[in-house]
């Protein structure tokens, strides 16, 4: 074959290869869009059935639900209807026309600044929430105009799901078909809640400025109700008004920037402080307001749930309240009844929290002491923040120390002058002088501040903080960051503070063998169309059970023989501590408090038994002159606690704690924690709780058996009438000991004569003819008890010579006839009448007679220092 066929051929078959391959690429590209056709219309068609299903389920625009008339009901503990909060009791309805537009203008700003332009949903303002959405998860950020907050309020559940969203989404077209702008603006302004009870923006006016006409509320008034609806509670401006601001100032921004108001006007707005813009009108209140505060705040907590549903949803809201005790703690706190030496003083306040221990449930709030028919805007048991004082040492002292380190309750802490770490400045212990060792138990039961600190410093802060988180503890600041803790927070030093709520909660835990529980008063909220949500918390393992023992077991302590005394409630097993705070010296003198007195800003009791946990607070919230608890005051918290504790009891079986097999409880050395040895005195010895393995195997040699004194001697010296005894001690332990002289005559029993230094005694004019038995005894000058068996020695003392008369000169006269009888035939002396030297005996055979008496030694020899008190000094 030619080159040129060659060429052709080669050409030929190339051809006809490129034209197979672009014939294949064809076919391969009209597959893929046919499949992706027949998958766009199976798509289109499977996405319309189900956009189909979603608004089929949507429910119709009944307009009575327009009017936002489904009140929640509020159940108590046993499912029994107590309170319905009705929304006509705290909405005045305002029709369009008499809202001024300055108020359209704040909340449109803020809410949906394209209302009046859309047709129910805002398309710009959809696609950046799918952006958002799409890189942060469903539901990060929503795309709800007004009208589709009028639709979510009056018809659909708030839970965020697609299907709800698409229904709001079908409503909220259908709602701007039938209505006119302004019927929805009227609808949206008279539903939205405002906190404080309050629903529709003419009640929040009132509620917050006293203006019941709109046309008086300013450009910052109007921005601050208008920052309310997207977090009532938290932007509420009685009890926030940091937060409250900084949201108002950011409406007034909006307001600018969408040319509403001008820049000079909105400078002038942010000027004015959230203070100076409040005139609060007080309202009547509705039954067990400060618990229903609680319930309304956890409510508007729950994801998905905002508080105005409570009176727009139409809920049933299952909550823990037991109305008895409610009513209970509402009698305690504004009647005398119960407490009889409250201040004469409208300014003081307590406040209480009431837990099942075992669950956390929340069974009733003691708000304050304002009287009754005035709603509270403050809360005094769930809304303070205030130093905890020693009410903390559990939680961050020895709680952590027994849970991260397995102390005893029996361990050694050392009172002695102490400082912070790092700092000059001194601990002081609260009125008492250092008391040297001391065991944790007592530490704690008697509140001493030294060991405390000691006990915190030891743990270390991280592991202390750690521990009390655990127990909801917060440490946040106003801005709610989280906050390092210092040496001090360990006797109470806090630079924000808690509440009676935060600190019951903790105190429930040890109580609850380690268990901790979130204090709650919802149990679950059921919709109307009979879904239920269940919001108890789970509970949290937050330590282990002998930890919870061994705090509960000293807590015990702390209420039976320590500061918490007046808490105490006969036959019912109860642990608790009292906790005070005290005025910084500078204070004395700003609010002109006297510094003799025994002043302080608050005071506080926390305890529990197996069933219940209760936090009691009392102070005042303003400082000035008279406005401080003084001597009289300082149990009234303990005295609050225990008539609430005691009502709640009644007729209850409470069980003791009960101790876990990973605790043992051991006698030990009470100064040295050790094992007692032989001779320890039994005064000495207490018993204490130990983690089962770590009791202690050492025996203490603190105490020791003494010697007994050796060489000792007694002779009767004629001459001088006196007995004088003498004795020897070895010289290395001669200067730690005294020695008690004892004596028994003619066998009676022992009578303490002296306890002397020197090692010689003696007894002056003894009983002629008696038998004197001598002992002397070594005693420990640094623990009394500690004594040596006794040495003794015996002597006897000649009876007085029978004195003859003179033969002459004593003979009567009217006897001088009479012979006297020859010296020679006079009989003979009986022998104890024979002047012989006395016998030095030798010792006797030891004892066990160990007679303590006080008898009054009668010798006059040195040392003598007459009564024996020895035995009474440690007890004075």
């Amino acid at each position: 074959m030619s080159e040129d066929m060659k060429t052709r051929t080669g050409r030929r078959k190339t051809q006809q290869k490129s034209k197979k391959v672009g014939k294949n690429k064809k076919q391969l590209f009209k597959k893929i869009v046919i499949a992706f056709l027949i998958f766009s219309v199976i798509g289109f068609l499977a996405g319309g059935i189900t956009l189909f299903a979603m608004i089929q389920g949507a429910p119709p625009l009944d307009p009575d639900r327009l009017m936002f008339s489904q009140p929640a009901q509020i159940l108590d503990q046993d499912d029994e209807l107590f309170t319905q909060l009705e929304a006509t009791e705290n909405r005045i309805r305002v029709n369009i026309n008499d809202i001024p537009e300055l108020v359209e203008d704040a909340f449109i700003s803020v809410e949906d600044v394209r209302f009046r332009e859309h047709f129910g949903i805002d398309i710009r303002r959809l696609f950046g929430a799918v952006a958002a959405n799409v890189q942060s998860g469903f539901g990060a950020e929503g795309a709800s105009t007004i009208t589709q907050q009028v639709i979510k309020n009056a018809f659909l559940s708030p839970e965020k799901t697609i299907s709800r969203k698409v229904q709001e989404q079908y409503l909220a077209v259908k709602l701007e078909q039938e209505y006119s702008k302004d019927q929805i603006l009227e609808m949206y302004l008279n539903g939205i809640y405002f906190s404080e009870g309050a629903y529709g923006v003419q009640q929040a006016a009132i509620t917050y400025f006293n203006k019941e006409d709109l046309e008086e509320l300013t450009i910052a008034d109007a921005a601050l109700l208008a920052g309310l609806p997207q977090r009532p509670n938290h932007f509420n401006p009685l009890k926030n008004p940091e937060a409250a601001e900084t949201r108002r100032n950011i409406v007034i921004g909006l307001m600018e920037r969408h040319g509403k108001i001008t820049a000079e006007e909105a400078e002038e707005a942010r000027s004015i402080s959230v203070e100076d813009q409040l005139n609060p009108s007080k309202r009547e209140t509705y039954a067990y307001a400060s618990f229903l505060d609680q319930v309304v705040s956890e409510v508007d907590s729950i994801e998905g749930i905002s508080a105005s549903d409570l009176y727009t949803a139409g809920l049933k809201i299952y909550t823990t309240l037991d109305q008895e005790a409610q009513q209970h703690v509402e009698a305690v706190l504004q009647t005398d009844e119960y407490i009889q030496n409250y201040p004469d003083n409208e300014d003081f306040q307590a406040g209480v929290t009431l837990l099942d221990t075992k669950t956390g449930e929340i069974k009733a709030i003691g708000g304050g002491r304002k009287q009754p028919e005035v709603k509270q805007a403050f809360n005094y048991a769930t809304m303070i923040k205030k130093q905890p004082g020693s009410t903390i040492k559990p939680i961050l002292d020895y709680g952590p120390g027994i849970e991260y380190h397995k102390w005893s309750t029996g361990r050694i802490f050392v009172d002695e002058p102490h400082r912070y770490t790092n700092s000059e400045q001194e601990i002081r212990n609260a009125g008492r002088q250092p008391e040297g060792p001391v065991t944790m138990r007592r530490a704690l039961a008697v509140s001493l501040n030294i060991p405390a600190v000691k006990a915190l410093q030891e743990v270390g802060l991280e592991e202390a903080q750690e521990f009390a988180e655990g127990l909801g503890v917060p440490f946040t600041n106003q801005k709610g960051e989280r906050v390092e803790i210092t040496e001090a927070y360990g006797i109470g030093g806090f630079t924000t503070g808690i509440s009676t709520l935060d600190l019951a909660g903790a105190y429930s835990a040890f109580g609850n063998e380690g268990v901790y529980n979130q204090p709650h008063t919802v149990r679950k909220i059921e919709f109307p169309d009979g879904r239920v949500i269940h919001t108890s918390p789970e509970p949290e393992v937050a330590m282990s059970d002998y930890t919870a023992y061994m705090i509960s077991d000293m807590l015990k302590t702390a209420v039976t023989s320590g500061t918490g005394t007046q808490a105490a409630i006969p036959n019912l097993p109860l642990a608790g501590k009292t906790g005070t705070t005290n005025f910084a010296q500078e204070d004395f003198a700003r609010f002109n408090i006297p510094t003799n007195t025994y002043a302080v800003p608050d005071v506080w009791f926390a305890g529990y038994t197996t069933n219940y946990t209760a936090a009691v607070w009392t102070g005042y919230d303003r400082f000035g002159e008279g406005n401080y608890i003084g001597q009289n005051d300082r149990y009234i918290a303990q005295h609050i606690f225990k008539n609430v504790m005691s009502k709640v009891s009644e007729g209850k079986e409470t069980e003791d704690f009960v101790q876990p097999d990973s605790v043992v409880r051991v006698g030990i050395e009470r100064s040295t924690g050790l094992l007692p040895s032989d001779f320890t005195p039994e005064s000495e010895i207490v018993y204490e709780l130990f983690v089962k393995g770590t009791e202690p195997s050492k025996v203490s040699e603190t105490y020791q058996k003494l010697d007994k004194p050796t060489d000792f001697m007694a002779a009767y010296n004629e001459d001088a009438n006196q007995i004088v005894m003498s004795w020897n001690y070895p010289e290395a332990t001669r200067d730690n000991v005294s020695f008690k002289v004892t004596q028994s005559i003619n066998g009676g029993e022992f009578q303490t004569l002296d306890i002397t230094n020197d090692m010689q005694f003696v007894v002056s004019n003894p009983e002629p003819g008696a038998t004197y038995r001598f002992q002397v005894i070594a005693i420990s000058d640094e623990s009394p008890d500690l004594q040596s068996d006794p040495a003794q020695v015996e002597v006897r003392i000649p009876e007085d010579e029978v004195e003859i008369p003179d033969p002459v000169d004593d003979i009567p006269p009217e006897d001088d006839d009479e012979t006297p009888p020859d010296d020679g035939d006079a009989p003979p002396p009986d022998d104890d009448d024979i002047d012989l030297p006395i016998d030095i005996l030798p010792e006797e055979p030891e004892e066990e007679d160990d007679d303590n008496g006080n008898g009054n030694g009668n010798g006059n020899g040195g040392g003598n220092r007459g009564n024996d008190n020895r035995n009474n000094e440690e007890d004075s």
